[in-house]
């Protein structure tokens, strides 16, 4: 692994472990907002990842550097505790838990993008010939800003799709959960017990690849063409 290799990887991972635990904060935030203190009590009321780290050292530590070895971008997991009587009780609230953890990465879309438009207007940043997802801007001055630009475009790009993904609704996803707001109590509890059934877990996720792999490229496309209004990005 070059140099170069290892510094993206280096910015992938915090870019990855921040957004993680942003999504996973927002969970628990929520569950204590609607009575379930379990996540807050378990410490994972934090955007500190060391305890989202140590609850899932597999999903945020061995995948993220497996992934990225073999495909060279990151994917992993964490997973904030929740009290399943309390969900069972409560099904409109842990659809909004569920919620909570989408909203909060596609919150840091906006806030980057945010970002990325008073920099632009700044005359520091322009859209680039070709944008990828590495590389949603470019410095006006060559050579320039190619950590912050790194940095930026990782964090749009990832909580972007991040927030699709779990937006599916498919087990074991945040999307199935949510659709409990817009269900009758008991429809919301026949969907919580479908969710929690191991071999839907494992159709879902293979179908909830197939599905983001055809909508994020779209989605994606639309958002940098509202960054940078008329790029024309195809």
């Amino acid at each position: 692994m070059d140099a170069g290799t290892l510094s993206l990887g280096i910015a992938w991972y915090a870019c990855f472990l921040f957004s993680l635990s942003c999504h996973e904060a927002a969970h628990a935030l929520a569950a204590r907002l609607g009575g379930d203190p379990t996540a807050y009590n378990a410490g994972q009321m934090t955007l500190n990842p060391v305890p989202h780290m140590r609850r899932a050292p597999f999903g945020t530590i061995i995948v993220p550097a497996l992934s990225y070895i073999m495909g060279g971008w990151m994917i992993g997991w964490a997973h904030a505790p929740y009290d399943p009587y309390w969900q069972e009780r409560h099904p409109h609230r842990a659809a909004r838990m569920a919620l909570a953890g989408p909203l909060a990465n596609f919150a840091i879309v906006l806030a980057v993008g945010i970002v990325i438009k008073i920099m632009i207007l700044s005359g520091s940043l322009i859209a680039p010939e070709q944008a990828s997802f590495t590389q949603i801007v470019a410095s006006a001055e060559p050579g320039q800003l190619e950590i912050p630009i790194t940095l930026l475009s990782i964090l749009f790009s990832l909580n972007l799709l991040l927030g699709i993904f779990n937006l599916i609704p498919v087990p074991p996803l945040d999307g199935i959960t949510a659709l409990g707001l817009f269900l009758s109590r008991e429809l919301a509890l026949k969907v919580v017990a479908f969710a929690r059934n191991p071999t839907v877990t494992i159709v879902g996720i293979l179908i909830a690849w197939r599905v983001v792999g055809a909508l994020f490229g779209p989605i994606f496309r639309l958002s940098l063409n509202l960054l940078h209004p008329g790029a024309g990005y195809h």
